[in-house]
């Protein structure tokens, strides 16, 4: 019995519908994902940065196949790394990645094997890239919002929050309130103080190093505050 179904014929070609599903993916974001990766290589970028301790002659997944999976994963809503187990066999999941998806344990060593001095490089780096996105701007505005993230379970840096009345974890997160753009997340423990770590993040972001004559605004008021006594 034939799955398939001839609507119509335009000219020589005919238009049709095919029931028999044996390679489909309901991921079809994906196609935009690699295309803005192409255009702007992000991906490549910060792989190329990631610690890699690995007898290189015994991989079969780069540090870039294996971040590019990850992030695309978490971004589709694929948070869990055991989602890979439904993914495997993704036919658009495997041709953005030119190979076979990581399995749960590859992708679960990939993430432990980042450490903090790991962490800070991609952080600088990402900074780094803002900054450098910059260039011919004579002003920017930086948005500077603490936001809860309720937490369920034993999870590092888990904390009661008694403002929020929940664990949680308290992050901070700098944007560029013109483009939307986020210069830096922070991930803070729960019970932290909503301004902890304003004036020393901002300090590295180091915008007036870089463009000596930019205006620059802050829209959170107890930083307007801080800063006001602060030579940039």
């Amino acid at each position: 019995m034939s799955n398939k179904d001839i609507l119509f014929y335009k000219g020589n070609k005919e238009v049709s519908v095919d029931f028999s599903a044996s390679e489909i993916s309901s991921d079809g974001l994906l196609i935009l994902l690699e295309k803005i990766e192409r255009e702007h290589k992000l991906i490549k970028k910060f792989g190329n940065l990631l610690p890699d301790l690995r007898n290189q002659k015994l991989i079969t997944f780069s540090r870039e196949v294996q971040l590019k999976q990850r992030v695309f994963m978490m971004i589709l809503g694929y948070q869990d790394a055991n989602d890979v187990t439904h993914l495997k066999h993704d036919p658009l999941f495997k041709d953005v990645l030119q190979t076979d998806l990581a399995s749960q344990p590859t992708i679960s060593r990939f993430e432990n094997s980042l450490d903090k001095r790991a962490i800070f490089e991609l952080s600088n780096a990402w900074v780094a890239h803002y900054v450098s996105s910059l260039a011919g701007r004579k002003s920017i505005v930086i948005d500077v919002d603490a936001t809860d993230d309720p937490t369920h379970g034993n999870q590092q840096m888990s904390m009661f929050n008694g403002y929020s009345g929940q664990f949680m974890l308290n992050e901070l997160l700098f944007y560029d309130g013109e483009t939307g753009q986020i210069i830096l997340p922070v991930l803070r423990p729960g019970n932290s103080h909503s301004n902890k770590w304003y004036v020393s993040i901002l300090r590295r972001i180091k915008i007036r190093a870089t463009y000596p004559e930019m205006e620059i605004e802050y829209v959170q008021i107890v930083v307007l505050v801080v800063l006001h006594f602060m030579s940039w």
